[in-house]
This record gives C-alpha cells, structure tokens and sequence, in this order.
C-alpha cells in the first residue's frame, strides 16, 4: 500500500509541481488550499505524512500544526518560503519534523520526505541501534564503535549523541537537546552545544571538517543523517 502524502498549499503551481512528482515517486497524493482543509483532511483521511505551507489564507501553518498534533502523529515537514530562524525553531518546536525553504529541489525534498517517513515508522518503539556510514551505535550498552573500532565518550557526549540517535533524519533543535541533555536551565548555551557537537564529530565523523554524520541546520539545530 502507498504511502499517503496530504500537500497543504495555496499556492496552485506548488501543487502542480509536487502532485506528479510525488505520484511519480509511488505516492498517493492529497491537496488541501486551506487550513480548515487541511485539519479536515488529517482527520478524516489519515495522511501518513503532511507537507504543509505555513503561508495559508485562512490561518498560519504553525496553528494547523499545533491543532493536527492534538490527534495526528504523522510526521510534519514544513515547506515555506519564511526563511527568518525564528519561524523554523517555532514550527519544529510545534512538533514540526523537518523544514523546507522554497525554493526546493525535488531530489532533497523526496529524500526528506524518505526520511520523515521512516522516522515515523520506528517512533513507536524505542531505537536500541543506530548503524549508517561505518558508525555504530548501541544505545543500552552505551557502546559506541567506527568499523570496528571502539570510540570512547565521555557521559555528556554519549547523552548528546543518544538524544540525535533517537531522533534520526530528523531536525531537532538547540533548545531540545540542551533542555534533554544538560537540563532546561541550559536551554540558550548553544555556543556549549556547538563545543560538544565539535568534540563529537572529531571522534566520529571521517573528516570532522566536512561533517556527513551529523548535519548544521543553520541557526537551528542538528540532524544525524541516517543514510539517506
């Protein structure tokens, strides 16, 4: 059975252009212009994922992503062209899984869409395992390993490295992992933050310089890619 994706946009050459695309990739596509449509549609259709404008006629996205995650799971990816920092953090704080600036390339926008997927499919149960470009990682053993080879971690980088392991290809922003890891007094040091995710990436990335592992979303968060 395909996957359903609800496209919510009111902008008819958005719709134009991902309705093929994303049937042309094996999906079912759904349209809403509105966020009454919208809400009707999350409900009554059960998309298995959602793709939604905040720029809507009738309300900002970020209050449809607020009332759809009173009853929906379905993984949310943003696709706006707001650009501003704080739209994104308050979207992916709303329980938004990824964020798309327009204008897009389809190929990035497909293998997000992959992503929040299968991130979707593995949330119910929790993620003991993380594997993806010769890293390895085993989050009840707090074994962490690179071809082979142990890699030793202190506590605090072990804790940071399991709060992106649990949330795999998806965004999570510096205020979450500051408030998982070090506590909600801590939730505004991101210049910590970006120390300890240095130090993570000298011991486990190739080349700690050009990251593949774990991904910058500028002014945002963090994202350990997962393959895609």
């Amino acid at each position: 059975m395909n996957a359903r994706v609800l496209v919510v946009d009111d902008e008819a050459p958005i719709h134009r252009f991902l309705k093929p695309a994303l049937a042309a990739s094996g999906y079912d596509v759904l349209t809403a212009e509105t966020g009454r449509q919208a809400l009707h549609l999350i409900a009554t259709a059960a998309p298995d994922v959602i793709v939604l404008d905040l720029g809507l006629p009738d309300m900002d996205g970020k209050e449809v992503l607020e009332r759809a995650r009173a009853f929906s799971k379905a993984p949310v990816i943003v696709l706006s062209a707001r650009d501003r920092e704080a739209e994104k953090i308050a979207a992916l704080d709303l329980g938004a899984d990824d964020y798309v600036e327009k204008p897009f390339a389809i190929g990035e926008f497909l293998a997000r869409l992959r992503a929040a997927l299968r991130h979707a499919a593995t949330a119910e149960k929790e993620i003991a395992r993380f594997e993806a470009d010769g890293l390895s990682v085993d989050l009840d053993a707090r074994l962490v390993s690179r071809d082979g080879q142990s890699i030793k971690l202190t506590p605090k980088e072990f804790d940071l490295l399991a709060v992106l392991v649990r949330h795999a290809g998806k965004v999570v922003t510096h205020r979450e992992i500051l408030t998982q890891v070090w506590g909600p007094a801590h939730r505004q040091d991101t210049q910590y933050l970006r120390v300890f995710v240095g130090q993570l990436r000298a011991k486990l990335e190739p080349d700690a310089d050009a990251p593949r592992l774990i991904r910058t979303e500028a002014g945002v968060g963090y994202r350990l890619c997962a393959g895609e």
